[in-house]
Formats: C-alpha cells, structure tokens, sequence
C-alpha cells in the first residue's frame, strides 16, 4: 500500500491543494486549514450553507495566498490589522485568531455574496483535541472539523461509486491522505499506521455530512453520496467514511509514493 493522494486545504472548505510532499505538523500538514471564513459573529462558514465556497481555488506565490475566482488576490501569511477576535467551530468557543479587514475581506463577501471575514490561526492559539479522542493531553487541532487529518482508502471509494448510479470523484470528501492497494474499508480496522518515516494513531471513524453532496467544480449540493452511503454505513445515526488521524510525533514529510504500513489493529 502506499500514498497516492496529498492534499491540503489552506482556508476550510475553499478548494485544496494537491501536494507531491507535506510537512507533519502536531495540527495537521503545514498550511492546512490555517485560515478560515466567519460571520459577523465570529462563527465558521462552510460550504454546508455557502456551497459556492468549493469554486474558490487556493495557491501559494511569493510567499502569499493566492486565491482565485473570476480575479485574482494575493493575502499575506499574517494580517497587518493586529486585530484579535474569539472564534467558533463547533462546540469550541473563543478560539483565538488574527482577523483580516479592508479589501481581503471584501473580496470574500463579495464571492460568496455574504458579508464575511477572513481570519487565520496564529501559532500560539492551542485548540486541543477532545479529551476522549485525544492521544496526548498536548494534542491540538487547526480550523479543520475536529482532527489534524483525514485518510481514505481508494478502494472505500470504488466500493462506494459501484454502488452509486453516477460515479464520484474523492474530493468529495476532502482528505489529506489517499492510499492505493488497501482493501475496501480496510482503515477501519487499522489502529496505528507508519506513512514513511512518520506514525499516526487512528482515532475517530470520519462522520460525515452534506458537504459531501456537493460537487466541487460546480458548486452545487446534489443527494448523494450521502444517500447510498446511509444505507450501509450508518453507525449509530453516523454515517461513516475515512477516519480520522493524529500523529506521534511532528516534524516528519510524507510523499506521494510513500509505504503505508499496518503498525497495529483494532481489536
């Protein structure tokens, strides 16, 4: 088995990067889900409720970000505003994060036709990991859902488009790692894995929601996979797809190509 998929998403729920290597940060792959989009309240925006989000590309230049829809602008890694503001995501509350005013956020709200503002999660803000989840009390998260990464199985996928009338790419589901050669669903069953040089803990089963109806070049929800996915992976009012990772140790690089090795299984 080994890596065929990298993929990073920079600001949450705007369209990912596809990387040939990463580096393994204790929060996730270095840039991903650092910054986000927020209401007037401070609350995370997705594309659960702004499907259009998905046609925002994402890049880097000159030691920026670039994203891009119709035009095109360059934000720097850091706002020049100074201006902290108390986020939400989830059941997390006053999550630290450095805000962006003027143009940058103009430019947002004017793509996705609401007023909105980007913020980004400056290295000193420690939003920890569930205590029932976690593997360290030390374990942190960036702005992504509730875990630092996302790992399916290409073959989970084939298993799902052959029961689907209408075949479906895997950004739908928006991972980090892909793995090629595995059995279908077979990181369900896996506990600890080595990609590379870097060990990572399986943690959570992958929940998944109505993001994954929508089509990512398009921008619009549609019904499945969520449909036939509920119809047998439904775990406890939980539909499940991919699980969700936590690494050992940071500092590592995973690259495309890289062994996926089997450390241990669920019991």
């Amino acid at each position: 088995m080994h890596i065929s998929e990298i993929n990073i998403y920079p600001i949450k729920s705007l369209k990912g990067i596809a990387l040939e290597s990463a580096v393994v940060e204790q929060r996730g792959l270095r840039f991903d889900r650092r910054w986000m989009l927020v209401d007037r309240d401070g609350t995370f925006m997705t594309q659960r409720e702004f499907p259009l989000m998905a046609t925002i590309e994402t890049s880097f230049a000159g030691g920026e970000l670039r994203v891009s829809k119709g035009d095109t602008l360059d934000i720097p890694y850091l706002p020049d505003s100074g201006e902290h503001l108390p986020v939400t995501i989830w059941r997390d509350v006053d999550v630290r994060a450095l805000a962006y005013n003027g143009v940058v956020s103009e430019w947002f709200s004017e793509k996705i036709g609401t007023p909105c503002k980007l913020v980004v999660m400056p290295d000193d803000t420690n939003r920890v990991i569930p205590e029932e989840y976690a593997v360290r009390p030390e374990d942190t998260v960036s702005f992504a859902d509730g875990y630092p990464f996302l790992l399916i199985g290409e073959g989970s996928l084939a298993d799902l488009n052959s029961r689907l009338a209408s075949p479906i790419p895997m950004n739908r589901f928006r991972p980090n790692f892909v793995v090629h050669g595995s059995e279908p669903f077979a990181e369900d069953t896996w506990k600890r894995i080595r990609i590379g040089s870097t060990e990572f803990h399986i943690v959570k089963p992958c929940a998944r929601c109505v993001i994954t109806t929508v089509d990512q070049e398009k921008g619009e929800k549609g019904k499945e996979p969520l449909a036939t996915l509920s119809s047998y992976r439904n775990v406890g009012g939980n539909v499940l797809f991919g699980q969700n990772l936590i690494p050992d140790i940071a500092g590592g690089t995973v690259r495309m190509g890289d062994e996926v090795e089997v450390i241990s299984r669920k019991p």
